[in-house]
C-alpha cells in the first residue's frame, strides 16, 4: 500500500489519518443509527451494526471513489483499528468457562471446531474460493461468524474485498439459521440439552444463539449459551495456529489503493521473527490470562467489550469503504455456495458429536 508520507509529504501523521478515519466513524454512527431504526420498526435487530457499517461503506465506495488523502485514515482503521479490537476480545475470556463445560465437551468442541475449519478449507478451494477466502469462510462458520472473520483477516493478511464477501454472505445466512434451526430442533426431537449444544455449535453470534434457543425453552439457552462461549475460546488458539503455520498468505505486498488490506503484510521474502505472532494475538493471550488470574478489574470488563466492539466496527466501515463492490459480486455465487455446504457439514459433525456424547 502507498505510504501516507508518500502521498502527503511531511504531514504530521495524525492529519494524515484525521479525514479518513472520520469518514470511518461517520460510516460507523450511520450503521447504529439503522441498527437502531430496525429495533425500533421490527422489534429486533436482524442486520447489527458490525454488518450494516461494511454494507453501508460499501455503498459509499461504489457510489463514490475517494481522493487519495482519505486512505490513510480509511488503511488506518482497517488494520490497527482492527488489531486492537481482537486483542481487547481476549478481557471477555475466562479459564474458569472452560472448566465448567467438563473435559470432553471441551474436546468435543475443539474437534467439532477444527474439523469443521478443515472440511470448510476444502469446500472453499473445491468451489474455487482463493486461499484466503476460504479460510475465511472457513473460520466463520465454524467459530463465531463476523468476529472470527474480522480476528483472522489480519493474521492472513485478508484484503477488503474478502473480509466483505465472506461476511456479507455468512450475516444473511446467519440470519436464516437462527428463523430455521428451531423448526430442524423440533423436526429431530432433540430435547432442550440436545437442541442447545446444536444451537451453540452452529450459530454465529451469542445473542444469536440466544434468540434461536428460545423458542425451545431455557434449558437451551444455557447449553446453548455456555457451548457458545467455549466455541469462541477456540478463536484464539485457532488464530495463534494460523500465524504459525501461513506466514507466507502475510509474504505479498499490499495492494494501492483505492484497494484496502485487513492483513499487515511484510515486503516479500522477509518474515521477522516477531511477525510470526502479530502482536495482537499475544496481547489476546495476555489478556486471558490477566482474566483468568482475575487482575481485570470486573468494572473494566464492560467498558473493554464495548470498545473492542466499536472498534470493529468501525474497522468495518473502513473494509466496506475499500471494497470494490464488483469484485464481491463476482465472487457472489462461488462464496455462497461454499458457505451453505460449509454450514451443513458443521450441521452434521455437530449432531455427530451430539449423539456420541450422549447428551440428554
Amino acid at each position: 500500500m502507498i505510504r501516507a508520507s508518500e502521498m502527503l509529504g511531511h504531514t504530521h501523521p495524525a492529519s494524515r489519518i484525521l479525514p479518513g478515519l472520520g469518514l470511518c466513524v461517520a460510516v460507523t454512527g450511520a450503521a447504529y443509527a439503522l441498527q437502531g431504526g430496525e429495533q425500533f420498526l421490527f422489534g429486533r435487530i436482524w442486520l447489527e451494526a458490525l454488518v450494516l457499517a461494511i454494507l453501508v461503506g460499501m455503498i459509499i465506495r461504489s457510489l463514490w471513489t475517494p481522493h487519495e488523502r482519505w486512505f490513510p485514515g480509511i488503511s488506518f482503521g482497517a488494520k490497527f483499528l482492527l488489531e486492537v479490537a481482537v486483542m481487547l476480545l481476549g478481557a471477555s475470556v475466562s479459564a474458569a468457562t472452560i472448566l465448567a463445560a467438563g473435559p470432553w465437551l471441551l474436546l468435543g468442541i475443539a474437534g467439532t471446531v477444527a474439523a469443521a475449519i478443515a472440511c470448510s478449507f476444502g469446500i472453499g478451494r473445491l468451489f474455487g474460493l482463493n486461499t484466503r477466502l476460504a479460510l475465511l469462510v472457513a473460520c466463520g462458520n465454524s467459530i463465531c461468524g463476523n468476529s472470527a472473520i474480522a480476528a483472522v483477516a489480519p493474521v492472513i493478511g485478508a484484503d477488503g474485498d474478502d473480509v466483505a464477501a465472506s461476511i456479507g454472505f455468512t450475516a444473511v445466512l446467519g440470519v436464516l439459521v437462527v428463523l430455521g434451526l428451531p423448526l430442524l430442533g423440533m423436526t429431530l426431537h432433540l430435547d432442550g440439552l440436545q437442541y442447545g449444544a446444536l444451537a451453540g455449535l452452529t450459530v454465529y453470534a451469542v445473542p444469536q444463539v440466544i434468540a434461536a434457543a428460545a423458542p425451545i425453552g431455557p434449558v437451551a439457552v444455557q447449553m446453548g449459551t455456555l457451548v457458545k462461549l467455549v466455541r469462541v475460546l477456540m478463536l484464539g488458539p485457532v488464530c495463534l495456529f494460523l500465524s504459525l503455520v501461513a506466514p507466507s498468505l502475510r509474504d505479498e505486498a499490499d495492494e494501492l489503493p483505492p484497494h484496502v488490506t485487513a492483513g499487515d503484510r511484510p515486503a516479500p521474502g522477509r518474515l521477522p521473527l516477531h511477525r510470526l505472532v502479530p502482536w495482537f494475538i499475544l496481547g489476546f493471550l495476555a489478556l486471558v490470562g490477566l482474566r483468568s488470574l482475575d487482575l481485570v478489574p470486573r468494572a473494566a470488563l464492560s467498558p473493554i467489550s464495548e470498545a473492542a466492539t466499536i472498534l470493529t466496527v468501525i474497522s468495518m466501515a473502513a473494509l466496506g469503504l475499500g471494497v470494490d463492490i464488483r469484485s464481491v459480486a463476482g465472487a457472489g455465487g462461488r462464496v455462497t455456495a461454499a458457505v451453505v455446504l460449509s454450514l451443513v457439514t458443521l450441521g452434521g459433525i455437530s449432531l455427530a458429536l451430539i449423539h456420541v456424547l450422549h447428551i440428554a
